[in-house]
Order: structure tokens, then sequence, then C-alpha cells
């Protein structure tokens, strides 16, 4: 589909350049995370606003600046003028196409930055005169492609963190939890560019991940002089239930077996729930044990259909109580307890029991945070370490949620009309005060503890001094991050130095 870089706006906004007062010459603006739907979060991961100059600030624009610019102006007039119903002058867009750049700066936090609620990530503002009109024009279009990758990073991170908490304190390999939130959202999610922005997100937390254009996404957008970033994510040999029928329900064994001697060696993932779950585990595995044991690698089985809880912890006896023992002994004990019953592993130095090597589970539908929690609960009671089944993530945690999820705006603070500067701020009176805006030139400083706090009508020595560094100044560069760097900023996982 191609895209006019000139409509990449909402409507109402492609009359404001007329609408400011006639003598404003420059608009400063700030974009900030206001609030937060999520208990007990209050900080912000910054990551997405160098793809997003990259994609369209650079390559969508290098399209208008070029020689198809006059065309681009025509066909954005007759679009508008159909829209409105009126006529409509775009000088404005010939002038900015004769200057041949985009006259903005963004001052920036360092991508990566866990920033608190209410204090701005970046300024825009113009920085040839006359142009202050095109600093809020970008808005629609840049927090639309912003608000998805750092909602995703937000989201992996504090996962990330729960997880680390009970890998602590049960496990003997902590830094498995790389690998145990793996990213199935891709297919849920709203576009190829919403699932590898999400799906870059991710790879900031947890090393596990099927979203192929994600780590597309971190090399275009995040490598070091063009160079791909190493090992940003990865994922492991895996059949589908498509696999498991074309075998046949009843040479279920034989899929299986067959499968193994595919793959002599390294991890195999094989979906299990297809028919019966509880018969893969307690008649087929025993069947392949010794081939199993024999193999140089890890046989993962996946469960992928009903309560996830459940389906690896088994029922607790208060749930067994309340419904009454099942009629399937298995489903009471859960998988993760009938593997260790066919393939124990030892007890690790904090007491809690593995599977042996050879043998892994992941469960790859409907992990949220609450129910990822609630396993890790339920194992730890239970004496085995919370590392030992992967949770798949998917497109109901990355996608079910909004812009307002962490209420990202975009507002303009400071102008200046005829020379002079004024200070603008918004406080609605019919508002919980979640819209009340910062006020003047913006500074981000740390007080005594390292904390950011916002500057409002800071003075240019506090400006200086800001954490607001510039990132990007009349269609250069002058700050990059690398994924590398900012995955180190967050400091969960590591990435191998390009």
């Amino acid at each position: 589909m191609f895209l006019n870089p000139l409509n990449l706006t909402d409507s109402y906004k492609v009359g404001h350049h007329a609408m400011y007062p006639k003598g404003m010459t420059h608009l400063q603006s700030n974009f900030t995370p206001r609030s937060s739907r999520i208990d007990g979060v209050d900080k912000v991961v910054f990551f997405g606003l160098q793809a997003f100059i990259k994609e369209v600030l650079e390559v969508q624009f290098d399209k208008f600046f070029g020689s198809d610019g006059i065309e681009l102006i025509y066909t954005h007039t007759k679009r508008v003028e159909k829209l409105l119903g009126t006529k409509f002058d775009a000088q404005h867009w010939l002038d900015l196409w004769r200057l041949g750049y985009l006259p903005l700066k963004f001052c920036a936090l360092e991508e990566g930055t866990e920033c608190p609620l209410r204090v701005p990530m970046f300024t825009i503002e113009n920085t040839v005169p006359g142009y202050g009109w095109l600093v809020n024009y970008i808005e629609s279009i840049l927090s639309n492609n912003i608000w998805m990758p750092m909602t995703s990073a937000t989201t992996a991170l504090i996962l990330r963190r729960m997880l680390d908490s009970f890998a602590r304190v049960s496990s003997d390999t902590p830094e498995f939890v790389d690998w145990q939130g793996h990213d199935f959202s891709f297919r849920g999610m709203s576009s190829p560019e919403a699932g590898a922005a999400s799906g870059a997100g991710h790879l900031l937390s947890f090393a596990g991940s099927d979203t192929l254009l994600a780590m597309d996404y971190a090399d275009l957008y995040y490598s070091k002089n063009g160079y791909p970033v190493k090992f940003s994510g990865g994922s492991v040999p895996a059949t589908e239930h498509s696999v498991m029928c074309a075998g046949g329900k009843d040479d279920e064994l034989e899929t299986f077996r067959r499968l193994l001697k595919e793959y002599p060696t390294g991890i195999l993932s094989v979906v299990s729930d297809t028919w019966d779950l509880w018969k893969v585990i307690t008649e087929i595995l025993p069947q392949l044990k010794d081939e199993i044991m024999a193999r140089d690698g890890k046989l993962v089985i996946r469960p992928d259909s009903g309560d996830p809880v459940q389906i690896l912890c088994g029922r607790t006896g208060e749930e067994i109580n309340t419904y009454g023992v099942s009629k399937n002994p298995a489903i009471d004990k859960g998988v993760v307890e009938l593997l260790y019953e066919i393939f124990p592993g030892p007890t690790n130095s904090k007491g809690f029991k593995t599977l042996d090597s050879h043998i892994g589970v992941i469960y790859g539908d409907s992990i949220t945070y609450d129910r990822a929690q609630d396993i890790c609960i339920r194992l730890f009671a239970k004496g085995f370490a919370t590392t030992i089944p992967v949770l798949g993530v998917g497109s109901f945690t990355y996608q079910y949620v909004t812009r307002d999820t962490f209420g990202f705006a975009m507002k303009a603070t400071w102008c200046k009309v005829d020379g002079e500067e004024r200070n603008l701020f918004k406080d609605p009176i019919t508002d919980n005060g979640i819209k009340k805006s910062a006020k003047g030139r913006l500074a981000v400083l740390k007080d005594v503890e390292g904390k950011l706090c916002l500057v409002n009508e800071a003075s240019p020595e506090q400006e200086a001094s800001s954490e607001l560094k510039p990132v990007w100044i009349d269609g250069r560069f002058v700050k990059e991050h690398t994924f590398r760097e900012i995955a180190e900023r967050i400091g969960v996982r590591k990435i191998l130095p390009e």
C-alpha cells in the first residue's frame, strides 16, 4: 500500500498551519506517558523513536523531498479538498518541499530508559522560523508508531522481573529466564509492522521469539554500521497440529518416533494436545523413554489448550475438594509432575525438583502476567523449580492494550509569536488531573536519588543539563542507539556485542 507522507495525520490537523497565530514562528511539544492502567507499574520503557524517525521521517518523507514531491502535494490537496469540501492552499507544503528537509529537532532520553509517569520521553521543536505547524502535524503518525513498542517492552519487562524473582529462589539456572518468555504473538497482531515493533519490545527482555520480523526490526533500525544485531532472538524446531494430524491419530506414537529420528540432536518441540495430552504423557512417552534419553538434546512437550495453570501445575487441594477427584488422575497432577515421574531430574542446590535435561515443556497459548505468576506460585508450592516451563506470550497480552494503557500524549508547551515567548499548557477543569500538561520549555533532571524529574518553565541552564539530549536535527541523526545498548540499559538480558 502506497502511503502519501502528507496524509500520515488526522484530518483535523491539515488546516492547523492557518489556525495558529499569524506571527507564530516556533513551537515545542513533548511526548509523555501520563498514567498507567496496570497496577503497580509507574514507569514505561522508552523504545521505538529511532525506528519511527528512520522509517517515517526519513524513508517516507524521502519520497516527498524527491522528484515526486509536487505530485504528492497535488494528490494531498485534492484529497483534503474532497474531505473538507473547501479550497485548500498548499503553499506551506510547497515551501517545505523547496526547503528540502524536515526542520525539526528531537531531544530525547536514552532509549531503554524507564521513564516515570508524567515525565517527558522526548521533545520536538522546529528549527526554521515559520514551521511550528509541522511539529504537531506529525503527532498522529508518531503516536501510531511508538506507543506499541513501548507498551510491549514495558509488559515484557514486568513479566521478566516476576519470573526472575521466582528463579532466584527456586532455580540453579536463573539465566534460563532469557528463554522462559517466548513471543508467539505475531499472527494476532494488527499488522506486520505492529508485530515487528511489539516483538522487538519483547526481545529487549527475552531471547525467545517466533516473530522473525522483530529481529528484522532490530537489524534495520538499531544495528551498528549496518551490521545485523548479533543474536537478538531465537527459537527451535517445532511441530503444529497439521503435522500431528497428518501422521494420524492412531499412529501418534510413530509420529513422535519419526520426529525423534528426524531430529536426533538439539531441542525439538512437539505439540501434544492434538487429541489426548494425558495419553501422550502417560502412555506414549514411557514407550519412547529410552529413545528420548538417548538423544543429544531435549524433547519439549507442548500442551496448547485448556487452563494453562491447571494443565501445567495440576489442581490444588482446594480445587480437588471443591470439584472432586478427576476421573483421570493425570489431570490433578498436571504436566510438570507427570513428566517428573517419568523423567526425574536432580534436586537442585536450593532444594527444588527439576526435570531430566532430555525433557521439557512449553505452554504456548493464553499466557498472561497473572497466569504466569500463578504457574510460578503453584510450581514453587509443589517443590519444583519455576524455570521448568517455557511460557508462550501471545497477542492477547501484547495486542489487548491501547495507547491509553500508559496514557501516551503529545502536547505543545511553548511557542514564540512575533518574538514573544509564550508558555503553553492545558488544565481542564472537568478532568481529574491526568490531562494537565507540562508548561513552557522543559527539562528532565535527576534528583539526589537519581530519579528523573520534570522541570517546567526550564531555564537555559536547566535545558543544557537536561537528560533530554539532541538525537535528530534537520534530517540527520546526531545520536543513535544500538539494540544491544538499549537491552543493556534495561539490564535483564545480554546481547552479544557487534
